[in-house]
Parts: C-alpha cells; structure tokens; sequence
C-alpha cells in the first residue's frame, strides 16, 4: 500500500492542551505530521489521512510523537486564536479599560 507523510508547523500563542492529554504544552512552535495512504481503484488520486502526530521537544532533552485527533487539535488552535484575538481586543479597547457609565 502507498503512503505519504506531510510535515507542517502549527503555532501556539498560548499555553494549550490537546484532548486526549492532561498536561498543558508550552506556546511555541510544533512540528506536524500527517500520515496518509492511498486509496486505490479511483480515476484520479486520493488520500485518506491514516494518523495524525505533533512532536513535543521537551526543555529537559528528548521529544515525544503524540497522537492527536486532527479535529481536537483544530479546536486548540481555534481557542488559542480566540484567546489572542480577545488578547488584542482587550489592550485596544476603552470599555476593557474603564467601566461605562451610566447616564442617570
């Protein structure tokens, strides 16, 4: 059977956790890895994505290829925007600075 590997860096802002796992990662830039086969009896080429791995470099030495979930760690990167977003948001904004008053 015929397979590919792809490699991609994700980007984290923020402290994370991936489902799946109880400990928070460090922000920082992670290595991706998406194995995928082919799909055979087609007319064209196809791939079906067979696992999906970060890689996790640890201060103390060594690394670590975890499994992850492609949708639990699209819902990590989704938070970890939301959070710099409101981040952003936060420093530009009067409202978050200063309560509103109330007219009276």
């Amino acid at each position: 059977m015929l397979s590919r590997t792809t490699t991609s860096i994700v980007t984290f802002v923020h402290p994370f956790a991936v489902a799946g796992y109880t400990d928070r990662l460090p922000p920082g830039k992670y290595e991706l890895f998406v194995e995928e086969e082919v799909l055979q009896g087609h007319s064209f080429t196809a791939y079906r994505r067979t696992a999906t791995h970060l890689l996790i470099e640890w201060k103390v030495g060594g690394s670590e290829l975890r499994l992850v979930d492609p949708g639990n760690l699209a819902m990590a990167l989704a938070q970890d925007q939301i959070v710099t977003t409101n981040d952003k948001n936060n420093k530009n904004s009067e409202a978050a600075l200063s309560p509103s008053k109330d007219p009276k």
